[in-house]
């Protein structure tokens, strides 16, 4: 109930748009199915996810307003440790959106915030939607972007102009999910602490530690597992209920 309240608070705030309503109801179903904590495959993507971000010239965290809702203290956080700059990226655009935005990133200490109307911009190219805009000193030149709960579109189309893209998203089977370099299959309040913490823990290791992280991560193998991962819990929940009393048997018999 706390994650939801966080969401519908973003809503009324302005933070969240009444798409991300939906999208984030769509992302609790698949919450449910992966059995509402972290696994390994989860952990292992969560490590390759900052090895990756820690080894990259011009890293940049794509934020939207869910996860500026649901974890903008783990974001900057993230990008203190990473170096890598936050920069604002909406699909559903309005100004009092990205002015909500940018007061709430700031409330938590965030200080140099990219993609903001006041700052230049470029676009990605075969990008229809408002997300094409990207400001030039960040994902514009960024190698690796991180975009938490994001759209397929545009992961395709970072894809294309030669980006490395890591996104959290909890349904295995997305568009994004699948195009991206690293997919961490988990809820985005799970997934960015742990990934703060492993920034932490990694941001001493050397450049030659961090590369082997990310040469041993394989994407297809990951998503493969998280998909494991729901039916092995699919089929707990099944053998549980075979092992219930027959409810209307029971009610019967009194």
């Amino acid at each position: 109930m706390e994650i939801r309240h966080r969401i519908i608070e973003g809503h009324r705030k302005r933070v969240v748009a009444t798409a991300g309503l939906l999208a984030h109801g769509r992302g609790e179903a698949f919450d449910y199915l992966i059995g509402e904590e972290t696994n390994g495959w989860a952990r292992k993507a969560a490590k390759a996810a900052v090895a990756a971000m820690l080894i990259a010239e011009h890293p940049v965290i794509s934020v939207n307003g869910n996860a500026c809702a649901l974890v903008a203290d783990d974001l900057v956080k993230l990008s203190r440790i990473t170096g890598a700059p936050l920069e604002i990226n909406l699909f559903y655009y309005h100004q009092e959106r990205e002015d909500a935005i940018l007061a709430a990133l700031r409330e938590v200490g965030a200080e140099t915030v990219l993609g903001t109307a006041d700052r230049p911009s470029t676009t990605i190219p075969e990008l229809s939607s408002n997300r094409r805009k990207v400001d030039p000193d960040g994902i514009g030149r960024a190698d690796l972007v991180l975009v938490p709960l994001e759209d397929g579109d545009r992961t395709e189309a970072l894809r294309r102009i030669g980006k490395r893209v890591v996104t959290i998203d909890l349904n295995p089977m997305s568009r994004t999910a699948i195009t991206a370099h690293i997919t961490v299959v988990d809820n985005i309040v799970r997934a960015l602490p742990l990934m703060v913490s492993i920034a932490r823990e990694l941001r001493g290791r050397t450049r030659a530690d961090l590369e082997r992280i990310v040469d041993e991560f394989d994407n297809e193998s990951n998503l493969r597992g998280a998909l494991e991962a729901i039916m092995d819990n699919l089929r707990s929940h099944a053998e549980g209920l075979d092992t219930q009393p027959d409810v209307a048997l029971v009610a019967g018999e009194k």
